[in-house]
């Protein structure tokens, strides 16, 4: 087996943005920011979205209104139609 061919795995806490919710784990990314829990430095590692603030684990929904969007792309896009390339007579 080849030395030094897989990352260091390093022992982090990843924090939600959102909601400020840390969750202990481990990473192969390193941060300039350390933490330590228990006698052991951690790396904090910030996350967007996590089960703590994703809708599908909180159970909240967000109203999508799809009529704003769907105007929205046809006043970007409704003008802009598809070339069709002449067929070639023979082939």
């Amino acid at each position: 087996m080849k030395k030094d061919l897989h990352p260091k795995y390093n022992p982090a806490v990843f924090v939600d943005m959102t909601t400020g919710a840390r969750f202990v784990g481990g990473s192969t990314k390193n941060s300039e920011k350390k933490e330590i829990i228990d006698g052991v430095e951690y790396n904090i590692i910030s996350i967007g979205i996590t089960s703590d603030s994703h809708p599908f684990f909180t159970g909240t929904k967000q109203f999508v209104d799809t009529e704003v969007r769907i105007d929205k792309f046809q006043k970007r896009f409704g003008a802009v139609r598809r070339v069709v390339k002449p067929k070639v007579a023979g082939a």
